[in-house]
């Protein structure tokens, strides 16, 4: 059963939010996994591993089976999961929405010389993306579209 759901990362006695987030996604990666993370001033490209800089004010980690997106506020994070399975339940996300019913469809990336981005924009070569479509059953609306590994 597919799941969509959210929850806010703050800072507690013992850890940052950054150290809250970054562990949130620890519980979450699975092999392979991808980062994708965006600055004011930059994009990462598509990345295996999480840059020195980390976290960003956005980003999204996805694997064949989730895709995990924050975004910074209010000296917290807010953290939205699209999954094909059911969370994790220690990690208690609020669920969005009742019944999501997906579709996976293949996905394209740009050229690595692609003049959208002046500072080019990378991934790996191999790489298999698709896109994973959730459809709120109840009004035929897709809410969400997650990058996913074709497998």
């Amino acid at each position: 059963m597919s799941f969509v759901g959210y929850k806010h990362v703050l800072p507690s006695k013992n850890e940052t939010s950054s150290e809250q987030l970054r562990k949130l996604l620890q519980d979450y990666y699975q092999q392979p996994s991808y980062y994708f993370l965006r600055w004011t001033y930059q994009v990462s490209g598509i990345v295996v591993d999480l840059p020195s800089d980390f976290p960003s004010p956005e980003g999204q980690m996805f694997n064949s089976e989730l895709e995990v997106r924050w975004k910074q506020n209010n000296g917290g994070y807010q953290v939205l999961l699209l999954s094909q399975t059911q969370p994790k339940t220690e990690l208690e996300f609020t669920p969005i929405g009742k019944d999501w019913t997906i579709c996976d469809r293949n996905a394209y990336l740009y050229d690595l010389d692609e003049t959208k981005f002046p500072k080019g924009f990378i991934y790996p070569e191999k790489l298999s993306l698709g896109q994973r479509y959730f459809q709120d059953t109840e009004t035929s609306t897709i809410r969400f579209v997650a990058l996913t590994i074709k497998t």
